[in-house]
């Protein structure tokens, strides 16, 4: 998280204080450990003297050469830190690494490779990105709709297999391989999931994002008058507030739609 801030804060690069939130997501479609944070940073931030706002280029937001670099150098810090105070435990293959000279060596190899840093454009909207990213933050490794049988021994459900053009496969386990890798994705009570960093952070963004909007020369989001949630569309018809009772999955839909018509076909 650091490196971002040191480099984008550089004259050389952005030049400006940025803010980003991160949501930690820690399973794949086979409920295996895959633990990884979406980030989601905006395309600037206010200048040093916080007067204007800096816009990041349009075909880069840091360079990723700048950013591999700087990750590399904090990360094997980290870890001469970690070694010193004792917090790094070595097992397997990894044993003789515990001696501090064969430590220091392996450090020493991770400076002749290229670290990657991997950062795209994004897929969709600003509003896009925030609604798909919001399906994930209070959602569990697996939904009931992905369930497709339950013996007394075993458990079937459906995943897609990314590899080979998303196509869909069913996975049965026993009962205890099941709930084995579904806790793993059970977070530890007062671990938060998602996390403000920046302009963004808990403690400054009630004076920042005033600022920001100020700097963007866009207005405050206006109160709503309904307590539970603001209006996300509007009806094209009568420009009424439309407002998300429920969200359905597309087992749900093609179910409501194979009802419907076997409901006019009686007819």
């Amino acid at each position: 998280m650091g490196t971002r801030f040191e480099v984008a804060a550089g004259p050389r690069h952005l030049g400006a204080e940025i803010g980003f939130l991160s949501i930690l997501h820690t399973w794949g479609q086979t409920l295996q450990r895959d633990p990884h944070v979406h980030c989601v940073v905006p395309g600037g931030g206010p200048s040093p003297d916080r007067q204007r706002w800096i816009r990041s280029p349009p075909r880069f937001f840091l360079p990723v050469r700048v950013l591999s670099r700087a990750f590399r150098g904090k990360f094997v810090a980290g870890l001469k830190r970690a070694f010193r105070r004792k917090e790094l435990a070595f097992f397997g293959a990894c044993v003789p690494l515990a001696q501090e000279r064969a430590f220091h060596t392996f450090l020493r190899t991770l400076f002749r490779e290229d670290w990657v840093v991997y950062a795209k454009r994004p897929f969709g909207s600003p509003e896009h990105i925030l609604h798909y990213l919001a399906r994930y933050t209070h959602r569990v490794a697996i939904s009931n709709h992905r369930l497709v049988d339950l013996t007394a021994t075993h458990v079937t459900f459906l995943w897609k297999d990314y590899a080979h053009g998303s196509r869909r496969r069913t996975m049965t386990l026993t009962h205890e391989e099941f709930l084995r890798r579904f806790l793993e994705h059970v977070p530890p009570r007062g671990l938060p999931r998602i996390r403000y960093f920046g302009f963004l952070a808990n403690q400054r963004r009630g004076m920042f994002l005033p600022l920001c909007r100020t700097l963007l020369a866009a207005a405050a989001p206006a109160d709503s008058p309904n307590p539970e949630g603001s209006a996300v569309w509007h009806c094209p018809r009568c420009q009424g507030e439309m407002r998300v009772i429920e969200f359905l999955t597309a087992n749900q839909i093609r179910y409501e739609e194979t009802r419907q018509v076997a409901v006019f076909d009686t007819s």
